[in-house]
């Protein structure tokens, strides 16, 4: 069975202040075309893809994962390799916060980004952390939202979701979008990443600095989603702040939001790393709770296969016009500021407060590739190698200094 012949309806979550942005589930295909319990194994490591059952029992007990990561296209991948080798669906934090509490076993989410939100209440046991480079998590980011359209509600947004992954944007909303959002959203990456790795410590986005309960609940509103507007300055100032963890992660996950497993959607799409991640992946399945059709060992890596090298399933960034590879360059002063977050992360994380456990050792390891690569990119940059366009990223300093420049030469900008 191909993805063609069956349908998919999938949720989307939107941040107001942020447009919206694109969430994944699956419900209501057609039976007759869908109803198995897993891939099919055929031995000595073969395997054929088939999509999972979605009729799950309201009573049959699971152990279920948080899949969280900064909204972009990588997520997606890690759910579609679980649902292969288990034959279980998954849910977006959205569509239980619209549809109704349901059993998927595997929970797909932003929160607490400003597109996503806390929508499972307490049916979710442990997190598995997706980690996307800052730079193609930026334009992912982008790509997605103009695909539904910038859809401010969640059923505009549905109606979009043929265009998903159809095509690149027309760069003239890339523009807009971008040097209004861009360096505000590098600090929301970074922070996004302390969130879950200390166990949901509230922190303000922009200082970094440890914030107050009232704090935390007004950056948690949607609209607030700027750095002028409900400030540390502003609500916290000089007083004290006694650290505290977002309740969601003490009350309503039963083993709290630190992550299990930080993966990497770049590997995974990888052919020289892409089948160990999807053994990694499976790993965290392997004896848990209500997935005892786990596929056989011996056919994990034919399920990374028929999923990143044959694309059986739904559509992901790997099937844009385009690919992984985008045109958009960034400048200096983006990129500069990436690797200042991404410093700042990895010093953090190799502390000696960290330094021994193996997620802060494997999330380390994915950013300092991540750093090495916008490293190289600013080098390309800065020796003239690689020139800039009024259509890249540019950022709102670079950008009004060339204006400026412009108008000063008498030429149109």
């Amino acid at each position: 069975m191909t993805f063609s012949r069956y349908k998919r309806i999938v949720g989307v979550g939107i941040g107001l202040a942020a447009l919206c942005a694109l969430n994944l589930t699956v419900k209501n295909l057609e039976a007759q075309e869908y109803l198995r319990h897993l891939s099919l194994y055929l031995g000595d490591g073969q395997c054929s893809w088939t999509p999972p059952d979605y009729d799950i029992p309201a009573d049959k007990n699971f152990k279920k994962l948080l899949i969280a990561g900064y909204p972009s296209g990588d997520k997606r991948l890690v759910f579609l390799q679980m649902e292969a080798l288990t034959g279980l669906p998954t849910k977006d934090e959205w569509d239980f916060e619209n549809l109704g509490i349901t059993n998927e076993p595997f929970i797909k989410a932003n929160y607490p980004h400003h597109e996503g939100i806390w929508g499972w209440e307490t049916v979710a046991d442990e997190v598995v952390l997706v980690v996307r480079n800052i730079r193609r998590s930026m334009v992912e980011y982008h790509d997605i939202l103009w695909d539904i359209g910038y859809a401010k509600t969640w059923d505009v947004a549905t109606e979009n979701l043929e265009n998903l992954y159809a095509e690149r944007p027309p760069m003239e909303d890339f523009l807009i979008w971008r040097d209004l959002r861009v360096i505000d959203e590098i600090d929301w990456y970074g922070w996004f990443i302390d969130y879950y790795m200390e166990d949901g410590l509230m922190r303000d986005m922009y200082t970094k600095k440890i914030t107050t309960k009232e704090h935390w609940d007004l950056l948690m509103r949607p609209e607030a989603t700027s750095r002028d507007q409900m400030t540390y300055e502003q609500i916290v100032g000089d007083a004290e702040v006694t650290p505290t963890r977002d309740p969601h992660c003490v009350n309503d996950i039963s083993e709290g939001c630190s992550p299990i497993e930080v993966v990497s959607a770049e590997k995974l799409i990888l052919e020289e790393t892409g089948p160990a991640e999807t053994r990694k992946i499976a790993n965290l399945l392997v004896d848990r709770e209500g997935m005892e059709n786990l596929i056989p060992d011996d056919s994990w890596e034919c399920i990374w296969t028929e999923l990143i090298v044959n694309k059986k399933g739904l559509k992901t960034f790997l099937d844009r016009e385009g690919g992984t590879e985008r045109g958009y360059f960034f400048s200096e002063e983006i990129l500069e500021s990436m690797i200042a977050e991404l410093d700042r992360l990895i010093d953090k994380y190799s502390g000696d407060v960290w330094n021994t456990k193996q997620t802060a050792q494997t999330l380390v390891g994915l950013l300092e590739e991540h750093k090495g690569l916008i490293v190289e990119e600013l080098e390309e940059l800065q020796s003239g190698e690689r020139m800039l366009t009024d259509r890249d990223f540019l950022g709102p300093r670079t950008r009004a200094n060339r204006k400026k420049e412009m108008e000063e030469k008498g030429l149109y900008w």
